[in-house]
């Protein structure tokens, strides 16, 4: 499809950001501008959506360019300039901004579901403000920078080759015991020299978000994120309630799993090296070689799904919106970061070969698709959705796809082995991300922690959603700080509990999938259109999901899981 950034109303078409200098003018013009009627007010928004969008966009290319290559020094300097000089006076403009548009009288005019929402948004973001947190927020995008460039260089050599942490990841899943064990302590003893200062990095992070929160009025950070995130539609003590779902339910269906596979070993308990091999001494799963062939795949699998999704993908292989290869000095992860003027989004991820990959281009195809449907909406706020709505975008593509999943695995033996895999992986990350986000409640309402504190934290939630069947005996630090790895905790806390709400959705999406045939995509195609304009609970209502996420829902479909795995077997 032939896309276009679209013509602006206000700001102009040559801008060049190299200061805060550059966009002042433009603030200064919608703060002194005179509103007499609803119509100017309108079209106050729409410039004022403009101007955000003009921004949001700029700092996205830079991040982008700074993930792709963290030791790129120019690409780190720009991105370091934006949140360092350009974004803290744009954040506190803002913030009037934001005054004047909820201290006008022609806001009562907004009737909308969709304007009543953003207006939520807007008096959070009122609330939470303060001129002090600016310094601190800048420090903390700063160190999170930092761990994302520490992590990019942890490579380790085999056989004669520089490799990264994904690209190594292969040799765990093969069938030699020994290639496992070597491969894996080359990356334990390479991670551990980063312990130290990964350890520093976060105790900093812990600090500067404690004061944010007292700043705010928060009695602590967790609390406060709450309100930034708009997280409106739950609460901290349904974060807790799926924290017992998972153990009660999850826990004891992913350790049967483990225990049979262990049996299939003959060992008495796995080593840290065995968890990502197959039990039957098969060789890895090969769906791609190289990111080109990714890419072209994936459109093929979206091609059967909708032409319309195709597109979208070839569209961002055209404008070369895809960067999809680990390779030295790549951050950590993937994303699809959504370009809010020009309406097509950039996927980053560190492709290595492995059908994990198969299932994190599909993930992020789901939200790109996502933006390519939002792009036209009047305004950035609408575009801008909650995380929770993203992943419901996002995991309904992966359960879809899998039904074309022959274009990667062309052997059915393969292919059923893909979805089984898949679908054990979802149980299996269900309770690492109970984990994750039990340790982050904790972190935050204990801010005053020691790192001997934090470190025996870990270890009793990861016993509370551990299957006990691993042994690590001679990698004890290997077992203290493997949170190290989930850049979450570093870079965007509380954004985490999405992903097991994800495998919640993938599960009613499999129910509505099967039952429905083709309904899913109508779903995706229609209500996905509409962005954040609904309530969370609306959007999932429309699509056939309840908003909930308590014991008795976890449990009835995890059963779902199981007899799709049972199929499999």
């Amino acid at each position: 499809m032939k896309i276009t950034r679209k013509k602006r109303i206000f700001v102009a078409e040559d801008l060049k950001i190299d200061s805060y200098e550059d966009v002042k003018k433009y603030f200064d013009l919608l703060l002194n501008e005179e509103i007499g009627s609803f119509d100017q007010f309108k079209n106050w928004l729409r410039k004022s959506s403009e101007l955000e969008a003009v921004l949001e966009e700029d700092m996205a290319w830079r991040y982008i360019r700074m993930t792709i290559d963290t030791s790129d020094k120019d690409a780190a300097a720009a991105y370091e300039k934006f949140v360092n000089e350009i974004n803290p006076p744009i954040s506190e403009v803002s913030n009037r901004l934001n005054k004047k548009l909820y201290d006008s009288p022609y806001k009562n005019e907004l009737t909308d579901e969709a304007d009543k929402i953003y207006l939520k948004k807007v008096e959070s973001a009122i609330e939470i403000f303060r001129d002090e947190n600016i310094e601190l927020a800048a420090k903390t995008q700063n160190l999170a920078q930092e761990y994302s460039t520490i992590i990019g260089a942890q490579l380790i050599n085999y056989q004669g080759k520089d490799l990264t942490a994904p690209q190594a990841s292969k040799f765990l899943r093969d069938p030699n015991r020994e290639i496992r064990k070597e491969v894996f302590e080359l990356l334990f003893e390479r991670k551990n020299q980063d312990n130290e200062i990964l350890e520093s990095i976060f105790d900093q992070l812990v600090q500067l978000r404690h004061q944010m929160a007292l700043n705010a009025g928060f009695k602590n950070y967790r609390d406060y994120k709450f309100k930034e995130m708009c997280r409106f539609d739950y609460s901290v003590q349904d974060c807790f309630a799926f924290h017992d779902a998972i153990e009660k339910h999850i826990v004891p269906i992913y350790k049967k799993i483990q225990q049979e596979k262990l049996n299939k070993f003959g060992f008495e308990k796995f080593k840290p090296y065995d968890l990502s091999a197959d039990p039957d001494g098969k060789a890895p799963l090969k769906p791609f070689e190289t990111g080109s062939e990714l890419t072209d795949k994936t459109i093929t699998v979206f091609k059967k799904l909708d032409a319309y999704f195709a597109d979208c993908i070839e569209t961002m292989k055209e404008m070369k919106h895809l960067d999809l290869e680990s390779k030295k000095g790549k951050a950590p992860g993937g994303y699809n970061y959504p370009l809010y003027e020009i309406g097509i989004p950039f996927i980053f991820m560190n492709a290595a070969g492995s059908d994990r990959d198969v299932i994190t281009i599909v993930h992020e195809g789901g939200h790109a698709i996502h933006s390519f449907l939002t792009k036209d909406l009047d305004l950035t706020a609408y575009k801008s959705f909650p995380s929770e709505v993203a992943e419901l975008a996002s995991m309904s593509m992966e359960l879809l796809s899998m039904n074309y999943w022959e274009t990667f695995y062309t052997s059915h033996d393969d292919l059923k082995r893909a979805k089984k895999e898949h679908l054990e992986s979802i149980l299996q990350v269900l309770p690492w991300i109970a984990t994750i986000d039990s340790f982050q409640h904790w972190i935050y309402e204990n801010p005053a922690h020691t790192r001997e504190e934090r470190k025996n934290k870990w270890l009793e939630i990861s016993k509370r959603f551990g299957t006990g069947l691993t042994d690590w005996t001679g990698y004890e630090s290997g077992r203290y700080y493997s949170w190290h790895k989930q850049l979450h905790l570093f870079d965007v806390p509380f954004y985490y509990i999405e992903y097991g709400l994800r495998s919640w959705v993938h599960w009613v999406s499999g129910k509505i999938h099967f039952r429905m045939k083709r309904k899913p995509l109508k779903i995706i195609k229609k209500d996905f259109h509409s962005g954040y304009t609904k309530d969370i609970k609306s959007i999932y209502k429309s699509a056939g999901v309840e908003f909930d996420f308590s014991a008795g829902n976890i449990k009835s479909l995890a059963e779902v899981t199981l007899n799709y795995l049972e199929k499999l077997n």
